[in-house]
């Protein structure tokens, strides 16, 4: 049950095979599903959990003058929190919601804290989602000023197929900023122009 979660682990930080028990024991991570569509967080809620996608697919979006504004997927064998909410305890202005049906590990906020103190090799693994995080963020940004939508569709299938492969474009053209239709013409201009040339 715990393989994927360890190797996660192990691609973040070392440690020994007692010390993984250590986490299992303090941190008590627990698996819970999701049906596709289902909501994981909603916004008002409080983020009390670190999430561990054992499978699936998930993705956090804002709600903006009644229109969905995707901020980003994530799949499997990858880690997940709303930090604002989950660092401050303060209710979240986003919501979660897997896209497959999903499994998670979660871990609470309390056990993980509890597991810093105790086995500290698990606090560099938390300083270093929070610099990935951030990292991911400022990259984000980055491509949304310094791209046209077209050029950000063609850096996201070379980037991150899965998405390309596996989310609904309706959720790909809010991630990208933009209406659906107004993908759906990117998508045609591009098969245009690779069958023409």
């Amino acid at each position: 049950m715990y393989e994927r979660f360890q190797a996660s682990l192990q691609q973040w930080i070392n440690f020994s095979e007692e010390e993984f028990e250590l986490l299992l024991k303090i941190a008590q991570p627990q698996m819970v599903s999701y049906k596709r569509k289902e909501y994981i967080l909603s916004e008002g809620q409080i983020c009390k959990y670190l999430y561990f996608i054992k499978k699936g697919c998930i993705r956090y979006f804002y709600i903006v003058d009644g229109e969905e504004k995707t901020g980003q997927f994530f799949f499997e064998n990858g880690w997940y929190a709303d930090l604002e909410s989950f660092l401050t305890q303060e209710p979240t202005s986003l919501n979660i919601q897997a896209l497959e049906p999903t499994e998670l590990l979660l871990i609470s906020r309390e056990k993980l804290y509890l597991l810093y103190d105790q086995v500290p090799v698990f606090e560099r693994f938390g300083r270093l989602l929070i610099e990935h995080s951030f990292i991911g963020l400022r990259n984000k940004n980055k491509s949304l000023t310094n791209l046209s939508p077209e050029e950000y569709y063609l850096k996201l299938i070379q980037d991150r197929p899965k998405v390309i492969q596996r989310v609904p474009l309706q959720y790909i053209a809010s991630y990208l900023g933009i209406k659906p239709e107004s993908l759906s013409r990117i998508r045609k201009r591009l098969f245009d122009n690779k069958r023409n040339s």
